[in-house]
């Protein structure tokens, strides 16, 4: 991301609540797709596909269907999102392995980019005086170091922080090639995972000679208040904050209702900007969408969070849709961003 373009990303975040998109797995769950569907089918996108079933590797799909992805972003873009995320959250070479495509892995994170992005300027386009940004997500990977994966040896871990720093280098380097303007490190269930991420992209920053803006987002797993690691969110913060990240927040997990108490918590201590993208509620396997709240009801509650002044953008997460965000744009349009705090200042 260009200087000019960071420097209009924060003009923009301390002028207006800028909106996140919603939902990216849960849109694609209702298209049904099929095996073939993940392995490119006639296409031949995937050579040599490997013995394993693709079927729920939604990543592997900016590359077997990046029409499905593309109408996805397309759809949050006319639901006024200003931010759109790339459908990456597990394109790590970590979490591909489970399917034999590790070696995809940074190809993947550089189409998804590209395709966010030429969706992203199309929009743009159209609306000159909305600028739109892409934020390249990094997720989780489905392995935790600080966290032991065998119950009856405290000690034992299945992945070492220098093989998530080399994963998420390899993510990053693909996100930045396809135009990535933002890397956000999202539902951090384990803060040494988000550490891994923050490290790996302080070092791509000073290889490549170029800077991008980073946001942080934890995920708050239950009633305990609590990281799956153990952390409130402002001790989250804290453990972050030595990066000077441009956004801190809290995503998934909870619906809006109970992160409520999360987020103004962060909102509190927080001396950057807050993001929160929170669940369409609980889950519920009789909706469509499987969770619980209309757009109605999430944009409700969030506009509680904007109206006491403890964020700056807004979003969704699962069971989200552009319905859901769209309601959201319109519920804060008229809402002053949160302000007040060090860098906000």
């Amino acid at each position: 991301m260009q200087p000019d373009r960071t420097a209009e990303l924060v003009k923009l975040l301390r002028q207006r609540i800028l909106i996140l998109d919603g939902a990216m797995g849960t849109m694609i769950q209702q298209h049904r797709l099929t095996e073939d569907d993940f392995r490119g089918g006639a296409c031949g996108c995937l050579h040599k596909p490997p013995q394993t079933e693709l079927k729920g590797n939604n990543d592997v799909l900016v590359l077997t269907r990046p029409d499905i992805i593309a109408a996805i972003h397309d759809a949050y873009l006319d639901a006024d999102a200003d931010i759109i995320e790339t459908n990456t959250f597990g394109a790590s070479r970590i979490a591909q392995a489970d399917y034999q495509l590790q070696d995809r892995a940074r190809e993947m994170n550089r189409v998804a980019a590209a395709l966010a992005r030429q969706c992203a300027d199309r929009a743009a386009a159209k609306t000159p005086d909305k600028p739109r940004f892409v934020a390249g997500a990094l997720g989780p990977t489905n392995r935790t170091a600080s966290i032991s994966p065998d119950v009856s040896d405290p000690a034992a871990r299945n992945v070492s922080f220098d093989e998530l720093v080399a994963a998420y280098r390899e993510a990053i380097e693909g996100l930045a090639e396809g135009g990535a303007d933002i890397l956000l490190i999202e539902t951090v269930f384990d803060t040494l995972n988000a550490k891994a991420a923050l490290f790996a992209a302080e070092a791509f920053f000073d290889d490549a000679g170029q800077r991008l803006p980073i946001m942080v987002s934890g995920t708050i797993t239950d009633a305990s208040g609590r990281t799956l690691s153990g952390q409130t969110p402002e001790a989250f913060w804290n453990s972050v904050r030595p990066y000077a990240p441009l956004a801190v927040g809290l995503n998934c997990a909870l619906g809006a209702e109970l992160m409520r108490p999360h987020i103004e918590a962060l909102a509190h201590v927080a001396d950057t900007f807050v993001l929160c993208y929170p669940n369409a509620g609980l889950p519920n396997p009789m909706s469509d969408t499987g969770y619980d709240e209309t757009p109605e009801t999430t944009a409700r509650l969030v506009r509680e969070f904007a109206e006491q002044s403890w964020v700056n953008i807004l979003g969704g997460c699962c069971g989200t849709t552009p319905a859901h965000i769209q309601a959201m744009a319109e519920a804060v349009k008229s809402i002053k961003p949160r302000a007040g705090k060090g860098a906000l200042s």
